[in-house]
């Protein structure tokens, strides 16, 4: 009987949380399945999971097949429909012990309980609280802060997938950091589905900013603390603050931005404008000068024109992005955007995504020539590869030791990475 095998769609979180299920799993001693972590994000990452699935049965005709995730919490008739499934999990269910000795009873599942496993997510009103001390990578480890969203852009199913948004104490997350850095690691990366939200459902309403200086406070040890994806209307004085005085705070943030276009944003439901984002990205900068910024941007929303366009295309330049997630707009059932009249050709979706990663892709080749001659400090995620404080990757001749942090200077670059 061999170990569980996992399979991870979408997400960083649901990167994390398949580390998590691997614990559990491994716990309750589940042996010869097959577990599908799904993403919900688009239509097409829900087509993305079924065509997984499929796969799998192939290549596993005798394994039970476990699917979880965003998309099993969203659609779970989809999957129970699938002759390939034995078992659909909410996102709740999986990050439960009790859900996976109860799966590990039986050879095949069959009998120990309903097919659907898949409770409402909107009246969990607490982060599941199975932390992980890393996973993956000897260098970089990953902290779960937040789930959920309390906002609802009408483009965006996720919320339907993951609650309401609510917070791991800070004191929680303090503790873990400390034991990761106890174990080697030497950068920590927060991480939720709406970060800027953190703490809004706790005790005296502390905001990230607090959490994030906290952090640097009480491990003074930990060299480096990396923010994933925030909302830049959401951002506070004192997270500000961390960006202009603390420098184990990486300079690398990416933005949840999805347009360039004031009713674009407002038919989104987007509670910024195209000013907003400018504005925070000019100020970061200002307060650190070697700040980069990724972002997500939609391209073809329901009513989306070639001058609505141009604006997304424009914001590149005038938010100085550098690292895009360019989105072609997928209709999903069950949100408000799928309603709105005048939706956009597809092959005009396909062409304005390609325009915006084109365009991002220049902004790429821009840093990576700014870099040449440059001094970094590179964590080295493998002995041939590193990545730079603003997460750009370094590629090595000579092997190094993973896990380390090396200064060294960049001599050129290849397109895509720099050379060190």
């Amino acid at each position: 009987m061999s170990a569980p095998k996992f399979t991870t769609l979408g997400c960083r979180l649901n990167a994390y949380e398949t580390e998590a299920m691997k614990e559990l799993s491994d716990a309750a001693g589940l042996k010869n399945a097959v577990v599908v972590n799904t993403c919900a994000v688009t239509a097409e990452a829900v087509r993305k999971a079924r065509q997984e699935i499929r796969k799998l049965r192939r290549e596993n005709p005798d394994a039970p097949i476990i699917v979880t995730g965003c998309a099993a919490q969203t659609e779970p008739e989809t999957f129970a429909q699938m002759d390939e499934v034995t078992r659909v999990i909410g996102n709740t269910e999986k990050m439960q012990a009790d859900t996976w000795a109860e799966i590990a009873k039986g050879p095949n599942f069959i009998g120990t309980t309903e097919k659907v496993q898949v409770d409402d997510i909107m009246s969990v009103t607490e982060t599941a609280g199975h932390l992980i001390d890393g996973f993956g990578t000897r260098s970089r480890a990953y902290v779960q802060v937040q789930n959920g969203c309390d906002h609802r852009c009408t483009f965006c199913i996720i919320p339907y997938g993951r609650g309401n948004s609510r917070s791991v104490p800070a004191g929680v997350v303090v503790d873990q950091i400390k034991r990761l850095v106890d174990k080697g690691y030497n950068e920590v990366v927060l991480t939720g589905v709406d970060l800027t939200s953190w703490g809004a459902d706790l005790p005296a309403h502390p905001k990230l900013g607090d959490l994030v200086m906290r952090i640097l406070k009480l491990v003074p040890d930990l060299p480096r603390l990396r923010i994933s994806s925030i909302d830049s209307i959401e951002v506070d004085e004192n997270l500000m603050q961390a960006i202009a005085t603390e420098p184990r705070l990486m300079p690398h943030l990416h933005l949840s931005l999805q347009h360039g276009d004031d009713l674009i944003l407002k038919r989104m439901a987007r509670r910024h404008l195209r000013d907003d984002a400018i504005r925070f990205t000019e100020e970061a900068l200002k307060l650190r000068p070697e700040m980069t910024f990724g972002a997500d941007i939609i391209a073809g929303f329901p009513t989306e024109t070639e001058t609505h366009f141009e604006n997304s295309l424009k914001l590149v330049k005038d938010c100085n992005l550098t690292w895009l997630h360019v989105f072609p707009y997928s209709k999903r059932d069950g949100t408000p955007a799928a309603k709105i009249p005048n939706q956009v050709n597809g092959n005009d979706i396909k062409s304005r995504a390609a325009r915006l990663r084109a365009a991002g892709d220049l902004q790429v080749q821009k840093h990576l020539k700014a870099q040449i001659g440059r001094t970094h400090n590179i964590l080295m995620e493998n002995p041939h590869m590193g990545r730079t404080e603003q997460f750009t990757e370094v590629t090595f001749t000579k092997a190094q030791a993973e896990g380390q942090i090396l200064r060294t200077s960049i001599t050129g670059q290849n397109g895509q990475q720099l050379t060190a």
